[in-house]
């Protein structure tokens, strides 16, 4: 475990890096939808034709507030919301699909949010059905949906999987009844053993679980229950992350309890390090920044082959160069730029009747940015980047060497033979690593705190 002292030392607000540049630093005033769609259309022409595209769907709908979450989100109980949301989805896709010079071959549908499962089962069969017939589905597809556990029902997963989807992920975080009361997220084990259970009979291939440490009034204790009650239903992959306590970001929901019911600095570090060790003692294996994988999973394979990809999506087992956000709030990704979707649910409808593709900010990438992004991608996805082509170089290259030198020194990296490799000690402190190399961050260092911390 590391050392007080190293914790201390590397505990700073970084970012999570599912993108570089970070979404803060993001040149703004230099983007346009003009600029947006050109990068769209060259990514398409380029990639569609040898390995397909990603859609991300972001259904944000929840029928109470988790406060412990980030995402964009509209809570109600009101169902007679989704029709029309899915229709101006489908219309969203509609505009995208125009702009295609060829049909779609589509690699990846991920549903995520919100709360995919607030869905009427007929609404989500009529989603997809609707993106499918305008694109053509590539042998190697895989298609993936966020439930919760609360509300999934068998008939969500037998109606998906008829549609193709093999992976599902569960949120879990916690279950300590005091935790879930803190977080506004009751659910008892029974649901979420019910859920998993269901998608393994049916014949998913990929159930994931997501797991939180440092939540509000976790000890140690429940972080051991948690786990072993995970390890009883034995999900194929888990995610550990990290909560990010931002209450100047994310609102009055994480105001409801103070900083000092969060675990911090060591303790939290120690939430991590007792989880990861039970983690690895049932065979699940860290194949990235806060995820693990049991040795037959896909991500487990592509880990080990190099294969593994990140993007706003988190961690895929493969890579598609064009992935497409749809839905308020969504974030779509040309490699050469990102867009984001506008967050206003009535800003979203109103640009749709328009006939525009509903982005309102965005960054088109420099050369610098993609050498920049390419390392942190190696990083994140191998714990390891290198520069021994000249286009992996950039002029800050020996100062950013120079500033690695100090974890160096501290067993958290090894630097040898134009190669960085993280070890096993540096892992907790990935992030630290990308933010040597995050030249947008050393240029512009934010005056107030915009990230969550490191540890």
């Amino acid at each position: 475990m590391p050392s007080n002292s190293i914790i201390q030392k590397y505990n700073v607000p970084g970012p999570r890096y599912t993108s570089y540049p970070t979404v803060p630093y993001w040149e703004n005033s230099d983007f346009s939808y003009e600029a947006w769609m050109q990068s769209f259309k060259k990514s398409f022409r380029e990639s569609n034709s040898a390995e397909g595209i990603s859609i991300y769907i972001h259904l944000p709908f929840c029928e109470s507030l988790c406060t412990f979450c980030g995402c964009t989100k509209r809570i109600t109980k009101n169902h007679n919301v989704e029709q029309p949301y899915l229709e101006a989805v489908l219309k969203e896709w509609q505009l995208y699909c125009h702009e295609m010079d060829e049909k779609p071959i589509i690699k990846e549908i991920h549903l995520g949010g919100g709360t995919p499962t607030f869905f009427a089962v007929k609404h989500l069969e009529d989603l997809v059905n609707g993106i499918l017939k305008t694109g053509t589905k590539a042998k190697d597809f895989e298609f993936s949906f966020e439930g919760h556990p609360n509300n999934t029902t068998k008939e969500h997963l037998q109606k998906l999987y008829g549609l193709g989807f093999r992976r599902v992920s569960f949120g879990v975080q916690d279950y300590s009844e005091t935790v879930q009361k803190a977080i506004h997220r009751i659910q008892p084990f029974s649901n979420v053993a019910k859920a998993t259970l269901w998608a393994k009979e049916i014949g998913y291939t990929s159930v994931g679980h997501d797991l939180v440490f440092g939540l509000p009034f976790q000890t140690l204790e429940n972080v051991v229950d948690t786990i072993e009650k995970t390890r009883s239903l034995r999900p194929d992959r888990l995610a550990f992350y990290s909560y990010a306590h931002t209450p100047w970001i994310k609102g009055n929901g994480q105001r409801g309890y103070k900083d000092e019911d969060i675990p911090k600095d060591e303790e939290k570090r120690k939430l991590y390090e007792i989880g990861k060790a039970l983690l690895n003692s049932n065979d699940y294996h860290e194949i990235g920044m806060d995820h693990f994988a049991l040795e037959t999973d896909s991500l487990y394979k592509a880990a080990q082959e190099g294969k593994l990809h990140r993007n706003f999506m988190g961690y895929s087992h493969s890579k598609t160069q064009l992935m497409i956000g749809l839905g308020v709030s969504s974030i779509s990704d040309s490699w050469y730029g990102f867009a984001q979707n506008v967050k206003d649910l009535d800003d979203y409808y109103q640009l749709l009747e328009w006939n525009q593709v509903p982005v309102n900010r965005g960054h088109i990438l420099t050369q610098e940015d993609l050498i920049i992004r390419q390392h942190i991608l190696n990083l994140m996805c191998r714990f390891e980047t290198e520069w021994n082509h000249t286009e992996a170089h950039f002029p800050e290259l020996p100062a950013v060497l120079t500033e690695l030198s100090e974890m160096e020194n501290d067993g958290l990296l090894h630097i040898e033979n134009n190669k960085l490799t993280i070890t096993e000690a540096g892992k907790p402190f990935l992030r630290n690593a990308c933010m040597a190399f995050d030249l947008r961050l050393k240029r512009r260092i934010p005056e107030t705190q915009v990230f969550s911390l490191v540890v």
